[in-house]
């Protein structure tokens, strides 16, 4: 099944991984960053239903200077005395959160609308597959093209031998197809029960719409 989830990446188009058993048990709808369409936006929002993130690889965010939100909290919290009581060290799933900033390319209207968010993931996959070696380079043509908040949730792989999420899972899958390591992902949670839809009707879904659908121990096999 991995080599078939490889060419519909390259082919700009979804997969589902779950991530496994024994870790949140989710099922993300992932697809390559650099083919995102506005029509993908709407199949992840109407269809998945969870948090529409871009998994950006640890190179990508640290090429950039891109923080994670824990680093901005811990910083924060010295002046704002509430932040350091609002810790992520319960986490059920996981030590470590990989949450960045929000962002918004900077020529979208509100942000937020399918038109809108698909350009800004666009922007940034373009963005990341042309960093520069110069960091401040990078770091300058970062804020020239995106603002903070927005709408877009940045997620950085922690390194998939230190974490082994979604985020991880993604950016890994698209290193391997040969793919910019910026994937847009979203869960796939279910009306019904009003939880993360179950690991079999995801199956189902898939089955019936011609999704490759991978697990997290295929990719990491092949790393």
């Amino acid at each position: 099944m991995l080599n078939k989830a490889i060419k519909s990446l390259r082919e700009g188009n979804f997969i589902i991984i779950h991530d496994a058993d024994s870790r949140e048990n989710e099922c993300d709808f992932v697809i390559a960053a650099e083919f995102i369409k506005p029509e993908h936006v709407a199949r992840m929002r109407t269809e998945g239903g969870g948090m529409i993130c871009l998994a950006v690889s640890g190179e990508i965010a640290e090429m950039t200077g891109m923080p994670f939100f824990s680093e901005i909290r811990d910083f924060a919290s010295e002046k704002f005395k509430v932040l350091e009581k609002m810790t992520d060290n319960d986490l059920k799933y996981d030590k470590k959160s990989a949450f960045s900033i929000n962002i918004n390319f900077r020529g979208v209207f509100t942000g937020i609308s399918d038109f809108d968010r698909a350009l800004t993931i666009k922007k940034f996959a373009d963005f990341a597959r042309n960093l520069k070696e110069e960091k401040n380079q990078n770091m300058n043509e970062f804020a020239k093209n995106f603002r903070t908040p927005g709408h877009v949730h940045l997620l950085i792989s922690r390194g998939i031998e230190n974490r082994a999420g979604h985020t991880e899972l993604a950016t890994e899958i698209l290193k391997i197809a040969g793919l910019t390591p910026v994937a847009a992902i979203c869960e796939i949670l279910d009306g019904e029960i009003f939880k993360a839809k179950s690991k079999e009707k995801v199956f189902e879904y898939a089955n019936r719409h011609n999704i490759p659908v991978v697990e997290g121990r295929e990719i990491l096999k092949n790393l």
